[in-house]
């Protein structure tokens, strides 16, 4: 049974390792560990199974420029590689998006595959007026989920990731 928790101080040395193994170098990895170290208000979840991570999620500030209205940004997500498309990376997502809507995030962005994350209710972002800080970036891969319809109504502009994004994307 796999169970979905926030990371522990001790996860740390285990979501790196599955990080190294999802994806192509250590760029997710490094963006985790300085994230943890320099950023409050993170929200990262693990699935665990029989004491083992096998999956991760993590979500950090981001800020559209001209607003003072600060939102979640979903990345990196990682499961372990033998256990992709068994659900798990769809339950991180559920319950990471889940949790920000009962703490009141008003919005999530996510640059992402665009036929995986408009399930759980994302859409180009350029529906909402917000544009990716990097250049080339595909709009349907630029997305959002709004949760606070209202206040967003009136922001429009360039979402902005935390520094520590900005080696991986160049």
């Amino acid at each position: 049974m796999i169970v979905i928790r926030d990371e522990q101080p001790d996860d740390g040395p285990g979501i790196r390792e599955l990080a190294l193994l999802a994806f192509d170098g250590p760029a997710e990895a490094r963006i985790i560990d300085a994230l943890r170290e320099a950023c409050p208000g993170l929200v990262s979840l693990v699935a665990v199974e029989n004491g083992e991570i096998v999956g991760h999620i993590l979500f950090s500030p981001v800020s559209i420029n001209g607003s003072t209205i600060t939102g979640m940004g979903l990345a990196p997500m990682a499961v372990l590689p033998e256990r992709q498309r068994q659900g798990i990376g769809t339950e991180l997502v559920r319950h990471g998006l889940s949790r920000l809507r009962e703490e009141r995030c008003p919005f999530v962005i996510v640059l992402g595959h665009p036929d995986y994350y408009p399930r759980f209710g994302f859409v180009p972002a350029s529906m909402y007026g917000l544009s990716s800080q990097w250049e080339g970036v595909p709009d349907e891969a630029f997305m959002v989920i709004v949760f606070d319809e209202r206040l967003m109504d009136s922001v429009h502009g360039v979402v902005r990731y935390r520094d520590e994004f900005d080696g991986a994307m160049k």
